[in-house]
């Protein structure tokens, strides 16, 4: 029987009934039509599920009680950061639903020289509300019960210029480097992972990512579209140095 999974930014405890939010309600009312007795899982975020059974469903909210916690351990241990140039429409939507699929603990947008998708202050806000909800969505379907962060979209040089001095290992996408993710050595601090836009990464943002100690990495042959190429990058890495 399938799970039933229900992301809630609330506090969990077992024991505890509460009010599910609008939207969450909404959906298990009315698209699963759940009743109460069903049982269903929630999650918040922190690494735990909580079974839950539903108490009352109501026009206006659903009511469930927290049975248990169960502590997953289903994250992986490489930890991978997926610096991404913005794409147009719902390629953007697909890389943020794999991409959580894949494990990654961090997404970054990213606003590259060749970037065509322009993002006001308030289309910023509200893009970003939306890749978090559909981050939560692919860690429902996916089983985590840890979500991915998602920052803000910003230009490459600012996000450059923010990154501290750690041991994570930086990567960067590019069809004519030589050295291939069977070569790469991680340590506990992970790596991240920048890829261009549609049209690439530019002159200047190859230069501002050699800069700050970037090494290419390439995947093959073939030059890959920007919603296939960092997934393609991230399920290698994986296979080869985190969840295989």
């Amino acid at each position: 029987m399938r799970t039933i999974r229900i992301h809630v930014a609330l506090p969990l405890a077992v024991d505890t009934e509460l009010a599910l939010p609008a939207q969450a309600g909404e959906h298990v009312s009315r698209v699963l039509r759940l009743a109460a007795g069903d049982p269903l899982t929630l999650f918040n975020g922190d690494g735990s599920d909580y079974p839950a059974t539903i108490q009352t469903v109501g026009k206006r909210e659903v009511i469930v009680r927290v049975d248990a916690r169960h502590e997953l351990a289903n994250e992986s241990p490489l930890p991978l950061t997926l610096a991404q140039g913005v794409a147009r429409g719902e390629k953007m939507d697909l890389i943020v639903q794999k991409a959580t699929e894949l494990g990654v603990v961090r997404i970054v947008p990213l606003l590259t020289e060749r970037s065509e998708v322009k993002l006001d202050p308030a289309r910023t806000e509200k893009r970003l509300a939306h890749w978090r909800a559909v981050a939560a969505s692919a860690c429902e379907q996916s089983g985590r019960a840890r979500l991915p962060e998602i920052a803000p979209a910003l230009p490459l040089s600012v996000w450059l210029d923010g990154l501290t001095e750690d041991a994570a290992l930086r990567l960067a996408l590019l069809p004519e480097a030589t050295r291939s993710s069977r070569e790469l050595r991680f340590t506990s601090a992970g790596g991240l992972l920048v890829v261009g836009p549609e049209g690439g990464l530019g002159e200047r943002d190859i230069s501002a990512l050699t800069a700050t100690g970037f090494a290419g990495l390439q995947l093959g042959p073939r030059i890959l579209r920007t919603e296939t190429a960092g997934l393609a990058a991230l399920a290698a890495l994986q296979a080869l140095h985190g969840d295989g």
